[in-house]
């Protein structure tokens, strides 16, 4: 047995054992329970679908009741099972997956109070994430952190890429206002703007449509700077994607925070980056 393995080896304590099952990929037992839980978070999609066709509910709505009523119990038990596991609770329940979680297990007992809200649990489909986490798709969990980050490092450039985005639609929108105007379905410069976005973008959904020959040079213009504006987020986003995979470290395994439950992204890292615990301490 290695160093390594020897220092993040489970330690005495169901609770910590408890958290390598449920916070952890890098044990059978861990990658069964992921495995398990996903096959539940599926059924219960399912069933929240089948519960909204009306002849399906009609004739099977005892037994769509009796396995949502299931399902639900389970994610209980679930989540206040990740509650008692780690050191700091709140660190979870106001976590990301923490506040899925809880959108996943109060809505059939909400159902009891308000009209309909068993629907909300289609929630439970974000669950999904949790893929991520199953038989040690570590490249993916760490692709994944990478995507996130270089999305993060371009929301400055993206912001301002929309925003004169934006300017040029209202700009384009108000000359096709003037150029065609109501007779042709340019109704107000709103709707103009409103045609002018969907031209951008490349949709094209066909309800209004310039008659005028000057309309249609602007048209054709917008149409083709389209693919290009449509290029240029990608561009941004990819360019910072390279750079954080040539500084990324490979990730740990599925090893997790036993304070907060925050995944270790890094296999030299001594301390939790969220809560500060240092790591291969009970």
């Amino acid at each position: 047995m290695t160093d390594t393995q020897t220092k993040f080896k489970p330690k005495k304590g169901w609770k910590y054992k408890l958290h390598e099952i449920i916070y952890g990929t890098h044990t059978p037992a861990g990658k069964l329970f992921d495995i398990v839980l996903l096959i539940v978070i599926v059924y219960s999609v399912i069933i929240v679908m089948l519960e909204s066709i009306p002849r399906i509910d009609t004739k099977y709505h005892s037994f769509l009741d009796t396995s949502e009523w299931v399902v639900t119990i389970l994610f209980t038990l679930e989540y206040i099972l990740r509650i008692i596991c780690i050191k700091k609770p709140k660190m979870y329940i106001f976590s990301f997956f923490g506040v899925i979680d809880l959108l996943s297990t109060i809505p059939k007992y909400l159902s009891y109070f308000v009209g309909g809200s068993q629907y909300i649990t289609a929630f439970r489909a974000l669950r999904l994430l949790s893929v991520f986490r199953i038989l040690k798709l570590v490249r993916f969990v760490g692709e994944s952190n990478n995507l996130m980050r270089a999305l993060r490092a371009s929301k400055t450039k993206i912001f301002v890429f929309v925003f004169f985005v934006l300017v040029i639609s209202i700009l384009l929108g108000t000359i096709m206002y003037l150029v065609e105007g109501p007779e042709h379905g340019f109704n107000s410069i709103p709707h103009s703007v409103y045609w002018t976005i969907v031209t951008l973008t490349t949709v094209g959904y066909g309800d209004i449509s310039p008659e005028t020959g000057l309309g249609q040079i602007i048209a054709t213009f917008i149409m083709i700077i389209g693919y290009g504006i449509i290029a240029v987020p990608t561009g941004i986003v990819s360019s910072e994607y390279t750079t954080m995979k040539k500084d990324a470290k490979e990730a740990d395994m599925g090893r997790s925070c036993v304070s907060c439950g925050t995944e270790i992204l890094r296999k030299d890292a001594e301390y939790c980056r969220s809560c500060g615990h240092k790591l291969g301490e009970e």
